[in-house]
C-alpha cells in the first residue's frame, strides 16, 4: 500500500487512467466490429455508415492523443478496403 502522499495520489491517478483507457479500447473495438459485421453481411448502406462512424472517431481519437496518426490511417484504410470490396462484389 502506498505510504506517502504523492504515492496515494499516483493510485488514484492510475486508476482513473486505466478507467479511461479501457473506454477507449472498448470503442475503438465496438466501432471496427460494426463496420466489419456489416461488410461480412454485404449490406452496402450499413457498411457505409459505420465506416463514417468510425473515420470519425478515429480521428477524434488522434485529436485527444488516445492514437498515432499513422494507426488511426492504417486502421481507417483497411476498413476503407472492406467496404469498397462489398462495392466491387
Amino acid at each position: 500500500m502506498a505510504n506517502n502522499k504523492s504515492a496515494k495520489k499516483r493510485v488514484v491517478q492510475t486508476a482513473v487512467r486505466t478507467e479511461r483507457n479501457r473506454y477507449y479500447r472498448t470503442r475503438l473495438k465496438n466501432i471496427t466490429r460494426a463496420v466489419r459485421e456489416a461488410a461480412q453481411s454485404g449490406n452496402k448502406e450499413e457498411a457505409m455508415e459505420a465506416f463514417k462512424v468510425a473515420n470519425k472517431e478515429l480521428h477524434k481519437f488522434v485529436s485527444k492523443g488516445i492514437l498515432k496518426k499513422e494507426t488511426a490511417s492504417r486502421k481507417v484504410s483497411r476498413l476503407n478496403k472492406l467496404v469498397k470490396a462489398i462495392e466491387a462484389a
